[in-house]
């Protein structure tokens, strides 16, 4: 996986934690064929004046992850990314999922 924060690229790694200050921008991008999972927290947009801007940006279009033009509808922004995906569904947590659980085969 690949982080972009302030246009300071690096590399990130299994278990790795990436902290990112109110108001900067950043991109995350899946690298290599291997799965991850983000889990992002937050207050997003609810600041003064409680607008995100999704900006054009150089660095996030070598990656594909830039808008085309700058915008604050959300929607908009992630249209080109969420076309191509299948509709989210819960599903339980089945152990051996995460390296260095055992308890795989296990009903938990």
């Amino acid at each position: 996986m690949h982080v972009d924060r302030r246009r300071e690229g690096t590399t990130a790694r299994q278990w790795d934690f990436f902290y990112c200050a109110p108001g900067t921008e950043h991109i995350i991008v899946a690298a290599g064929t291997q799965a991850a999972v983000v889990l992002a927290v937050g207050a997003r947009g609810r600041g003064v004046g409680g607008r995100i801007v999704y900006k054009v940006c150089k660095a996030a279009a070598r990656y594909g992850a830039s808008v085309a033009r700058e915008t604050t509808n959300p929607r908009e922004a992630y249209e080109k990314a969420r076309a191509g995906l299948p509709r989210s569904k819960f599903v339980k947590y089945r152990p051996g999922w995460l390296p260095g659980d055992d308890r795989a085969g296990e009903d938990g």
